[in-house]
C-alpha cells in the first residue's frame, strides 16, 4: 500500500466543483447553529490531532494545524436539486450496511433537497460499461422503503476495475451529476480515477465515497460501517468453538474468522466474549515451533486448563503456510488482491500433527463462519450510523465536493480527500490500547518467538 501521505492542513483539503450560489433548501434547519459539542458549524473544523503533545509537536500557527473540513449541510449549495441527476454503485465484497446506505442516500435527496431522478448502476463499475448489458434501476423512496431489512446490495456488486473512460462516457450521456460511490479500497481507487478522468474533461461530475469495509482497514475514520454488525455475529462462532472445547477432553476450539491485513474484526470478536485464550493476527507475525512458540504453548495451556481456543484472522502467519507449500505464489483475485493461503485449514493440520507427536490427546473442532458475518442485515449500531454516513455524503456532494469520502474521526463527522482515503491500510497497533485490551483479556505473551 506504500507509506501513509504526510497529514498536514494542505492534504486534508477537499476539492470543489467551483462556488455555491444556491440557497439550501435546508436553510430553514442551519439558523442559529453555533459550534457545540454536539454540532459543528460549515465554518469551522475538526483538529486531526487530539492530545496535547501531538498539538504541541506540529509549532506551527493554528491556522496551519491540520484539519477535516466538517461534514453536514451548507447554507449555500453548487447543483440545483430540481436539475440534479444522480447515480449510485455498489462495488466489491458484501458489508451489513449495503442496502441501508443506499436507501439513507434516497431518502436524503428526495425529501430534504427534492432531486427526483436518482438511478442505481447494477453490478459495481460492470454497470457502467455498455457491453456487460446491465440496465439501471430507478432508485425512489418506495423502492427502498424496506430494503434495510435483508443484507447485501439491491444493486448487485462485483470485483475488478473498469475503463473511467467508459465509466464517465456514461455519466456523460446519462447527464449525471453527481455519483455516489459505495466500496473499499479498491472501488475507492477507481473512484479517484473516474474523479480525474471527469476533471480532465471538464465534466462537472461530484464523486463522493461512502467507504465500505468489513476489515474496518480505511484510515482516517473511527470505524468503518458493517465493522460492529461483522464483529458481532463473528463472535457467535467464538461462543460455539469454546463450548466444543470445554466439552471434550483435550479439546481446542480454533476459530478462523475475516482480516485479509488488519485483525480488528479478530480482536474485537474476542474481546466481546473473553473466551479466547489466543488471537493471532496479520500485523503481528508468530512462530508455531520451539519453547515460546505457539504449539508449546497451546500444548500448556491445555495441560493446565483441559482445553484452549485460538482465534484466527485469515491473514496471519501467511508466511508460514507459504513456506509449507514451497513459496508457491496463490496469485491474485479480480480486485487485484493477493489470495491468501488458507491458515485455519494450516493451523489445524499443525496443531493435530504436534499433538500427536508429544503424545497429548487433544480433540479439535474447526469453524470458519466465512461469509456469514458479511452478509447478514446491518445491526441497529449500523443502522444509525449508515443513515448517518447517507446524510452527510449527500449535503457533500449537493455542495459540490468531489473526490472525497466521508467518515467519523473523534466521533465527529468529516470529510476525507480520497488519496488520503487510499494513502495506506489501517491495522492494528501493536503498541496501540486495543492490542493491550487483547493480550490482557487472553493472557498470551506479546509475541509467540
Amino acid at each position: 500500500m506504500g507509506e501513509p501521505l504526510t497529514v498536514d492542513h494542505e492534504a486534508l483539503a477537499v476539492r470543489t466543483l467551483g462556488p455555491c450560489r444556491v440557497t439550501s433548501p435546508l436553510l430553514p434547519l442551519l439558523s442559529a447553529r453555533p459550534t457545540t459539542q454536539h454540532y459543528i458549524d460549515e465554518g469551522d473544523k475538526v483538529l486531526f490531532d487530539d492530545t496535547l503533545a501531538m498539538v504541541s509537536s506540529r509549532k506551527v500557527p493554528i491556522e496551519e494545524l491540520p484539519s477535516f473540513e466538517a461534514a453536514g449541510p451548507r447554507r449555500k449549495i453548487y447543483f440545483d436539486p430540481a436539475k440534479t441527476r444522480v447515480g449510485i454503485v455498489t462495488c466489491g465484497g458484501l458489508c451489513p450496511g449495503l442496502n441501508n446506505v443506499i436507501r439513507g442516500v434516497v431518502t436524503e435527496l428526495t425529501t430534504h433537497y427534492g432531486v427526483t431522478r436518482i438511478f442505481g448502476f447494477r453490478n459495481g463499475y460492470q454497470g457502467f460499461i455498455a457491453r456487460y448489458g446491465h440496465d439501471v434501476v430507478d432508485l425512489t423512496p418506495q423502492t427502498v422503503a424496506t430494503i434495510g431489512e435483508d443484507g447485501g446490495t439491491i444493486l448487485g456488486t462485483s470485483r475488478g476495475q473498469q475503463d473511467p473512460e467508459e465509466i464517465v462516457d456514461c455519466l456523460s450521456r446519462m447527464n449525471i451529476n453527481i455519483l455516489f460511490v459505495i466500496g473499499g479500497d479498491g472501488t475507492l481507487r477507481g473512484a479517484g480515477e473516474i474523479a480525474r478522468v471527469a476533471n480532465e474533461r471538464g465534466e462537472k461530475i461530484a464523486v463522493v465515497g461512502i467507504p465500505k469495509t468489513i476489515d474496518n482497514d480505511i484510515p482516517f475514520i473511527d470505524q468503518s460501517f458493517g465493522f460492529q454488525t461483522a464483529f458481532a455475529k463473528a463472535s457467535e462462532s467464538i461462543v460455539a468453538a469454546h463450548a466444543e472445547a470445554t466439552s471434550a477432553p483435550g479439546g481446542l476450539g480454533l476459530v478462523r474468522l475475516m482480516g485479509r491485513h488488519s485483525g480488528f474484526i479478530a480482536c474485537y470478536a474476542s474481546l466481546a466474549k473473553s473466551d479466547a485464550d489466543v488471537v493471532l493476527i496479520p500485523e503481528i507475525p508468530f512462530t508455531l515451533d520451539g519453547e515460546g512458540g505457539l504449539l508449546n504453548y497451546l500444548r500448556r495451556r491445555i495441560e493446565e486448563t483441559g482445553h484452549a481456543l485460538v482465534v484466527v484472522a485469515e491473514g496471519a502467519g501467511q508466511e508460514l503456510s507459504a513456506a509449507e507449500n514451497g513459496g508457491q505464489s496463490t496469485g491474485t483475485d479480480a480486485s487485484g488482491n493477493r489470495k491468501l493461503h488458507d491458515v485455519g485449514v494450516f493451523l489445524s493440520r499443525r496443531i493435530t500433527d504436534y499433538f500427536a507427536s508429544v503424545g497429548v490427546e487433544m480433540n479439535l473442532k474447526y469453524i470458519d463462519p466465512s461469509y456469514v458475518i458479511r452478509s447478514v442485515p446491518a445491526n441497529p449500531y449500523d443502522s444509525v450510523y449508515t443513515i448517518r454516513l447517507a446524510h452527510a455524503a449527500v449535503h457533500a456532494a449537493m455542495a459540490g465536493r468531489t473526490e472525497m469520502v466521508v467518515g467519523r474521526w473523534r466521533r465527529r463527522f468529516i470529510h476525507i480527500p480520497l488519496p488520503l482515503a487510499i494513502s495506506h491500510r489501517n491495522q492494528v497497533d501493536p503498541s496501540g490500547d486495543l492490542w493491550m485490551s487483547v493480550l490482557e483479556a487472553t493472557g498470551q505473551p506479546p509475541r509467540f518467538q
